[in-house]
């Protein structure tokens, strides 16, 4: 008997959904059954697309949201429409009894993510966010070796810093530059990941206090308000650990992430889109600092620690691995509420460094 297979319907044709319909492909639990667009015909011209490069044994249907959130043979559907227009979908695709992977950030706010959450719990249907990093098998290698005290000691700080430099087309045109559709601008795209990592480092512990500082923000022509460009954040959570995150559309490629503690650090250079290859891995670092009269001798010992996992869509890959585990919830019907959870709790602090860049500057307190 062949496997089940959970039934994917893709609302939207976003860039991202091209690398994820192919994840779906690899993933070897899942299958595209309908993609929707405002415009039919734009649905279709993606499918064909698609179909071209990584084909399903059965060419999708293209249909239109409601149209898809109605059909029968739609399990689950991956949203990656902007923020600004999501909330809705989202409440609407839980109470049709579809259940939701929802793409980053995941909402405008805190409350209406609550919304969303609480949409999906009482239709009982799985949500999860799409921070694809979270399913690498790079992540359980890097909890092994901040456990073990021999490489980094205690935990004292974080650091993060995630940019691109956006060319002129996407300062014009770009979603990410419109105030209505996605008003986080930076700090959505990018420093959800710096945020979720940090979480995810402190066993989602909250953060006591977030001050954070808006470097420069810039909206394209027809979006109301500017959006942040360039953002900065300091957070500090409870037992004096400190954690510094700089986003960016303005600086060159650089994705890194720096854990550093009493006896060394621990440093990933690619956290959240591996760079190309077979496998993912980070640096541990130790230095020992030795003075001999005039000489002041700096070694190091650094090493690399890795596991096999390809880039790119490959079945053993990250984000493959993310749209597997969601089936297997999905198919499972028995949701998972801690992922809704690491949503919230990403919003959470995501919502109050925009409150304190706004506020020029000022520290905004969380409960833990």
């Amino acid at each position: 008997m062949p496997p089940k297979l959970c039934r994917w319907g893709i609302m939207g044709s976003a860039v991202i959904a091209q690398k994820n319909w192919q994840a779906i492909v690899n993933s070897g639990n899942g299958i595209v059954t309908a993609v929707a667009s405002r415009e039919p015909s734009k649905a279709a011209s993606f499918i064909e697309d698609r179909q071209r490069e990584c084909p399903f044994s059965a060419a999708p249907a293209a249909c239109t949201y409601d149209e898809l959130l109605a059909r029968d043979d739609v399990d689950a559907v991956y949203i990656p429409l902007p923020t600004g227009l999501r909330a809705p979908w989202v409440i609407k695709a839980a109470e049709a009894g579809k259940h939701v992977l929802c793409e980053k950030p995941c909402a405008t706010s805190v409350a209406e993510l609550r919304e969303m959450l609480a949409a999906c719990a009482a239709n009982n249907v799985q949500f999860m966010d799409g921070v694809m990093f979270m399913h690498s098998q790079r992540m359980p290698a890097i909890r092994a070796a901040l456990d073990d005290k021999s490489n980094i000691g205690d935990l004292r700080r974080i650091s993060s810093h995630f940019s691109f430099r956006a060319p002129d087309d996407f300062l014009q045109n770009n979603i990410r530059m419109s105030s209505q559709l996605e008003p986080h601008g930076c700090l959505g795209d990018l420093g959800w990941y710096c945020i979720r990592f940090a979480l995810w480092t402190m066993q989602y512990q909250m953060p006591l206090e977030v001050t954070a500082h808006m470097l420069s923000q810039q909206g394209r022509p027809d979006s109301p308000d500017a959006v942040p460009m360039e953002l900065s954040a300091e957070i500090f959570f409870p037992g004096d650990v400190s954690f510094g995150f700089y986003c960016s559309f303005l600086v060159a490629q650089q994705q890194t992430v720096t854990l550093s503690g009493s006896q060394g650090y621990l440093h990933v250079p690619d956290f959240v889109l591996p760079f190309f290859g077979s496998d993912v891995g980070f640096e541990v670092v130790n230095h020992d600092f030795e003075i001999r009269g005039c000489q002041f001798n700096m070694a190091t010992y650094p090493r690399r620690i890795s596991v096999k996992e390809y880039s790119n869509n490959h079945p053993t890959s990250q984000e493959t691995n993310l749209f597997r585990k969601f089936a297997e919830l999905a198919l499972g019907r028995q949701p998972d509420p801690a992922w809704g959870d690491v949503a919230l709790r990403t919003q959470i602090v995501l919502d109050a460094c925009l409150a304190s860049a706004r506020g020029g500057g000022r520290p905004v307190k969380l409960s833990s």
